[in-house]
């Protein structure tokens, strides 16, 4: 039941002074008795007998007229609800288009509930998982700035002196983290380089593969985005068919199809490249393995059940 937010009495306080007005207190009296004036408790006692002694008669009731012969006609809300559904347009540019004034449209479109643009249909979710290590890759690259000396999100500082990060010589380029997860056992391998051209990217996935090979985990798929690196690089191709490996691709803007190492980037990001202080991207860099051993060994992973990406390779025992 819907209660007036500032009401001096709840329902159970009203409940209670219209029993004892029926008990024989007088109505000023037991107004005085509950703190309420005199008009409010004779109000409370008549919708007590007009509602049949029950208490759904004690709710409040919506204080909007009976009458509203000033209100907009009918046809003229439907056309200000039509031009906003076939527009977008907000109430300044309907009342415009409409020739209404902009305050009775926007009162118009809150009635009918078009004030606000509905929210976007979310695609319900697509999880999969495929059965055993090495069916499915996934594999994507992200970038970290370098720097030479932490900067203000470390120190604090942002007077930046002398030009600051700005200048020229304080540009140092990027790394670029390279990464193959494992869909079955998320298993992730690493490397980092000055850049993601086709060689570097080749030369990765070789080195990759073989650290899966040592783990018993024998790819038969590799997921990649449509990055130009990956697609229209020849000698990839060439390595994926030697070993047998079919290349996906994900669809155009779709980067959750790749979602597992995109969420592993993500927590790359937060534990290692930002979830500490450097002296240098040297540091960063190389903290690194001794991160990436951690995940792939003790870390506990949520959708495993609380348990390392190792345990769910094969050859855990060797």
């Amino acid at each position: 039941m819907y209660l007036h937010a500032n009401a001096k009495l709840g329902l159970a306080g009203r409940l209670a002074l219209v029993r004892t007005i029926e008990g024989g207190c007088s109505v000023r009296a037991a107004a005085a008795a509950f703190s309420v004036s005199p008009a409010t408790a004779h109000r409370w006692w008549r919708r007590w007998l007009d509602g049949g002694r029950q208490a759904a008669a004690l709710g409040d009731r919506s204080s909007r007229p009976h009458l509203s012969p000033r209100l907009l006609a009918a046809e003229l809300q439907e056309r200000i609800c039509d031009c906003r559904r076939k527009t977008g347009w907000g109430p300044r540019l309907v009342a415009g288009a409409t020739g209404i004034a902009h305050s009775t449209v926007w009162k118009v479109l809150k009635r009918a509930g078009l004030s606000r643009r509905s929210a976007a249909v979310k695609e319900p979710a697509n999880s999969y998982e495929w059965p055993c290590p090495g069916d499915l890759l996934h594999m994507d690259t992200s970038r970290y700035a370098r720097f030479r000396k932490p900067g203000h999100r470390v120190t604090g500082d942002r007077s930046h002196r002398g030009g600051g990060w700005m200048r020229q010589e304080t540009r140092v380029g990027y790394d670029f983290a390279h990464a193959i997860v494992d869909d079955h056992s998320r298993l992730a391998y690493v490397e980092l380089h000055s850049d993601e051209k086709a060689t570097t990217v080749t030369a990765f996935v070789e080195r990759a593969l073989a650290f899966f090979a040592e783990h018993g985990i024998v790819a038969s798929r590799l997921m990649t985005d449509n990055g130009f690196s990956y697609v229209k690089n020849r000698s990839l191709r060439e390595l994926l068919n030697r070993h047998g490996i079919r290349h996906l691709t994900t669809e155009p803007y779709r980067p959750r199809t790749n979602g597992k190492v995109e969420r592993f980037h993500q927590t790359m990001a937060r534990e290692w490249a930002y979830g500490l202080a450097y002296r240098s991207h040297r540091h960063r860099n190389a903290a690194l393995p001794h991160w990436l051993d951690n995940y792939n060994r003790r870390r506990p992973h949520s959708a495993l059940g609380d348990r390392p990406p190792i345990s769910r390779v094969h050859n855990v025992r060797g």
